[in-house]
């Protein structure tokens, strides 16, 4: 009876070819969506992802995610150093600066200060130059997208193809001149704005003037040490926020899952997906039933389950 009925089924072209199609559609619908959500999410916290060698991210205990800075002094970094159990720690600067570029065009980057003497917290992957390089005066290193894309030059001829950012070009971050010395590949931000890396020094020159420009403490624990024992010896210190960085990766997902539409727009294409496909092939399979009612009744008559 299996194969009677797909013979059945499979003779009315039009009517199989359409209840495929809308089981098609659906199915691509309720999997394309969620894929496109997923990689949005991903990107909210990519920041925190590249940055992978410390243990531990410590800043002001009001921050909800990556992008909400909340600045510290510069002295917050000296009493998490002298908590116990911590191996080393250094000072992160994160903010949105306006670059000019060489046309006179304005770009809003996310700028990053690296400390000094470390340059822990750079980019994952250079693509040209070294990370060393940002030791030489005025020097950035600007992400691969940004280069190619907000970042690029005017072409040299009227209507030409405009020329991507490489190094040794310059931009200016409010008034200061910036060289580039390198291109990296990082992960595309939420925003996808274009990143550029410098010194933690340098950055607070770029920056505006305030009293308070230290974004973020990056924390390496000593080996052996109880990371979520840390945290809470940091916070009880400092009264600062500690997260380590699955938490904090965690935290700036669950507020975008929470406080923005997201979800919910996504939630919606997904259930549309799913009902305008049921019911395409739910109809056309009606119909096909009601159309062989009397081969069905012959076919029970004849004895058939």
């Amino acid at each position: 009876m299996n194969h009677i009925a797909i013979k059945m089924l499979m003779g009315d072209r039009g009517k199989y070819l359409g209840i495929v199609m809308g089981l098609t559609f659906a199915s691509l619908i309720m999997t394309q969506q969620p894929a496109i959500f997923l990689g949005l999410m991903t990107r909210s916290y990519s920041f925190i992802s590249d940055v992978g060698l410390p243990d531990i991210w410590v800043m002001d205990s009001k921050v909800q995610f990556v992008d909400d800075i909340k600045p510290l002094q510069d002295t917050e970094l000296y009493r998490v150093r002298g908590i116990s159990g911590v191996k080393w720690a250094v000072p992160m600067y994160k903010g949105l600066l306006k670059a000019r570029l060489t046309d006179g065009t304005f770009q809003t980057c996310n700028v990053i200060g690296l400390d000094d003497a470390t340059l822990i917290g750079g980019p994952p992957v250079m693509l040209e130059g070294k990370i060393d390089n940002l030791r030489r005066s005025d020097s950035v290193i600007v992400d691969i997208d940004g280069a190619r894309d907000k970042l690029d030059k005017p072409p040299l001829v009227a209507g030409g193809k405009r020329i991507p950012l490489k190094t040794g070009d310059s931009l200016e971050l409010n008034d200061h001149r910036a060289i580039v010395v390198g291109i990296a590949k990082v992960t595309r931000t939420f925003q996808s704005q274009p990143v550029i890396y410098t010194t933690y020094s340098r950055a607070k020159s770029y920056a505006p003037r305030e009293r308070k420009l230290l974004s973020f403490v990056l924390v390496k624990a000593k080996p052996g040490q109880d990371l979520a024992e840390l945290t809470r010896r940091i916070r009880a210190t400092t009264g600062l926020a500690a997260y380590t960085r699955q938490e904090f990766m965690s935290l700036t997902y669950e507020y975008f899952m929470h406080n923005t539409g997201i979800p919910i727009n996504f939630g919606i294409s997904v259930l549309l997906g799913f009902i305008v496909g049921a019911a395409i092939a739910g109809q056309t399979f009606y119909n096909f039933t009601l159309e062989n009612l009397r081969q069905f009744g012959v076919l029970k008559a004849m004895g058939t389950s």
